[in-house]
């Protein structure tokens, strides 16, 4: 029994240490490891460093011309958010001057809106946003809304007052409850804030999983299996293969994402109200995860450049279902079962639960718990791909005499269709 597990923690070792010499030994895994995985962090929390769009020219329509749609466009004007930089006699100029990039959106109050708001009726006003910017949409929809809501409140103890109550009657009955608005995590309403610690945390999985399938479709490329084993290797079990495999991974990643959760968020002043044994077991077990879903999925991988079409597929739907640009409560049920495929849907909600918010290990305890049954599922997927492509490669004689001869009996002569498909 003793010699066995010797001869385990020896295999272990060697496939480790090959797997690290295969990694260090390739040009395309060093770049998407160490400069990808260390760059882009930086490189995106730089993009989104004025994550704060102040006065936001925009172009106002005025068809009501009253006093209370003057009053409305004094106090957007007055915002942070906007500034009214053109007022249009009618929607085709504004339309122009969005075209010609003037301004970057359109507040238009239609003819009925004071008639309406005098009547005790629900008047209506359109925003049109530039979205070659999500800023830009931000900012005019911020703007409009909290003068609306000011507004709202003035014209009820308008009304209130006109029905016979007295201003503290009608104050109570606007705000029964007096409340202060207080954002203590995002008071800027920086959009930054809600992009990286997700970006942050998939930069972790995408890297990780793009290195790991370019050597694999590099060794499939060559007629060599990711799951076969160097000669001098004895003992071949397969949960040596994925547990060695996995640990050179699993080394470099933890130090790469410590970097990525921990320095790159104190470089650039991103909330770090977690604590550091918290965030680092989050880590951990995301990085773990993070290793047998790469081992499974870079199964299906044939050929190197496959791997860059992947990223381009992936990477927005990736973003996308870890609920940080649409909640994930207004996700169909089809997507949001896809979120759970990937880790990065736990791991972003997790992150922002402890470091962004600042809550503690239970706050992200079921988040944790999704990444553990995460972990143990693409563990034995992991096992069994690395198993049937061992039982394929043992068997590969035996396969290719038996689809000779089912091409035999079907009637189909194969070397005719070799000549044909080679033009010989």
């Amino acid at each position: 029994m003793m010699q066995y597990i010797k001869q385990w923690l020896r295999d272990w070792r060697d496939i480790m240490m090959h797997e690290l010499h295969q990694i260090f030994h390739d040009g395309g895994v060093l770049l998407i490891f160490f400069v990808a995985g260390l760059l882009y962090p930086l490189l995106y929390n730089v993009i989104y460093m004025n994550g704060i769009l102040e006065d936001t020219p925009v172009a106002v329509v005025d068809d009501a011309a009253c006093s209370d749609s003057r009053r409305f466009i004094r106090e957007i004007d007055a915002t942070r958010e906007v500034r009214v930089a053109a007022k249009c006699v009618n929607m085709a100029e504004a339309e122009r001057l969005m075209q010609e990039r003037k301004v970057n959106g359109i507040i238009r109050f239609p003819s009925d809106f004071g008639r309406k708001l005098a009547e005790g009726q629900t008047a209506v006003f359109s925003v049109y946003a530039d979205m070659s910017s999500f800023l830009y949409y931000k900012n005019a929809l911020m703007a409009t809304n909290f003068v609306m809501l000011h507004e709202i409140g003035s014209i009820q103890m308008e009304r209130f007052a006109a029905a016979g109550l007295t201003d503290q009657a009608a104050l109570q009955s606007v705000k029964p409850v007096q409340y202060e608005d207080n954002n203590p995590f995002n008071r800027a309403f920086d959009y930054g804030f809600f992009l990286i610690s997700a970006i942050l945390m998939l930069i972790i999985q995408q890297t990780m999983f793009y290195g790991m399938s370019l050597l694999v479709g590099t060794a499939r490329e060559r007629n060599h299996s990711f799951a076969s084993l160097p000669d001098k290797l004895e003992g071949n079990g397969v949960v040596r293969v994925v547990l060695g495999r996995g640990a050179a991974y699993w080394l470099l990643y933890l130090a790469i994402g410590a970097y990525i959760t921990f320095i790159v968020p104190a470089i650039f002043g991103i909330p770090q109200r977690g604590t550091f044994t918290d965030v680092l077991a989050l880590l951990v077990i995301f990085v773990t995860d993070c290793v047998f879903f790469s081992m499974t999925c870079s199964t299906v991988i044939t050929r190197r450049e496959s791997v860059f079409v992947l990223f381009l597929a992936i990477s927005p739907v990736a973003i996308f279902l870890t609920g940080c640009s649409w909640p994930s409560v207004a996700f169909p049920a089809f997507w949001k079962v896809v979120s759970w495929f990937f880790p990065s849907t736990f791991a972003v909600q997790g992150f922002i639960n402890l470091s962004t918010a600042g809550g503690d290990i239970a706050a992200a305890a079921t988040q944790i718990r999704a990444l553990t049954v995460q972990t143990i599922v693409f563990f034995f997927l992991a096992c069994a791909a690395v198993y049937v492509e061992n039982w394929v490669i043992r068997h590969r004689e035996m396969l290719r005499e038996r689809r000779e001869q089912l091409a035999v009996r079907v009637g189909i002569d194969r070397e005719k269709d070799h000549r044909i498909i080679t033009g010989r």
